[in-house]
């Protein structure tokens, strides 16, 4: 996912990074091609002529503006659940850090949370590990200096690394309760607070595995394609010279829509409009180094890039 400033209204007109242009360019260009020939032709397939005007593509340009509009909503639920839920990991794991810091877990502050830390970067792991799985990366990918080497030899190889973690992470809660390090009713609040994270994983999960039936993509598509290939045929007569214009105006509209839904379906992929996974799970390692006294890596930048892109 792009992050970045707004730009200036002027300098949006021109952005093409994260605009979809390049995706739909080579769309763009034989639609318009396509339109250049037949003005050329007025209006003329094979010595026939093709009598189409406008008022079809008016009754039809609505339906298909409605029927585009599901497709983006139903696109956009999926980021938006995806999103919440990835805010639902960052809210959980700093209650988590807090409580565990707050706890009397050692008879002096220093050995206490030297004893926590651990636990602390094992609920950074679980941010990355669910990362790593989402967007089908190793599933040991950047966990080598958050997890002890035992637990990391134990994750290796894992299908579900992490649910390893967090079964890791509940062990160690039990190891403390069974200590008497930990109430009772403390402890049934961190196994809630544990289940959430679960939950979410459970949620992410489910967006990624269940996508939007192919069907409805696949007339969504046929129909853009075939409106905006007519499209020249039933505006020539009347706008002449003008065609090219209007109809690549007309048919980027559709296709930067279909693109977009397209592109945001899969929200946890790393096209430019996906959610930017390595800046939460940034974002919440950052969070819960500083609970721990620790100094995070700097935040990421904007992307300042915006102007020439």
């Amino acid at each position: 996912m792009i992050v970045r400033p707004r730009p200036h209204w002027l300098r949006l007109l021109f952005v093409r990074r994260g605009s979809l242009v390049h995706r739909i360019a080579w769309q763009q260009l034989f639609v318009f091609a396509l339109s250049c020939g037949v003005v050329w032709a007025h209006g003329t397939l094979f010595h026939w002529k093709v009598t189409l005007t406008a008022s079809p593509f008016s009754l039809l340009g609505v339906s298909l503006a409605i029927f585009l509009g599901f497709r983006i909503n139903a696109s956009y639920d999926r980021f938006w659940e995806a999103r919440k839920l990835w805010g639902a990991i960052l809210v959980e794991a700093r209650n988590l850090a807090r409580q565990a810091l707050t706890l009397p877990l050692a008879t002096s502050r220093a050995a206490g949370q030297a004893e926590v830390r651990p636990f602390v970067l094992g609920l950074i792991a679980f941010a990355a590990a669910t990362r790593n799985q989402l967007r089908e990366q190793p599933g040991d990918t950047d966990l080598a200096p958050l997890l002890p080497p035992a637990v990391l030899a134990r994750v290796a190889g894992r299908r579900g690394v992490p649910v390893a973690v967090a079964l890791w992470l509940g062990e160690q809660l039990r190891d403390w309760r069974q200590r008497g390090q930990l109430a009772p009713m403390l402890a049934v609040k961190l196994e809630d607070s544990l289940d959430q994270l679960m939950a979410a994983l459970g949620g992410c999960e489910r967006i990624a595995n269940t996508p939007l039936p192919f069907t409805y993509s696949v007339i969504l598509h046929r129909s853009v394609y075939l409106y905006c290939l007519l499209l020249p045929f039933g505006l020539v007569d009347s706008i002449g010279l003008m065609t090219p214009l209007v109809v690549s105006f007309v048919s980027y509209t559709f296709f930067a829509l279909e693109a977009l839904s397209d592109e945001i379906e899969e929200p946890f992929g790393r096209m430019p409009n996906d959610l930017a996974l390595d800046a939460m799970v940034a974002g919440i390692e950052a969070s819960l180094r500083e609970l721990l006294g620790e100094t995070p890596a700097p935040a990421l930048r904007p992307d300042a890039e915006f102007v020439l892109r």
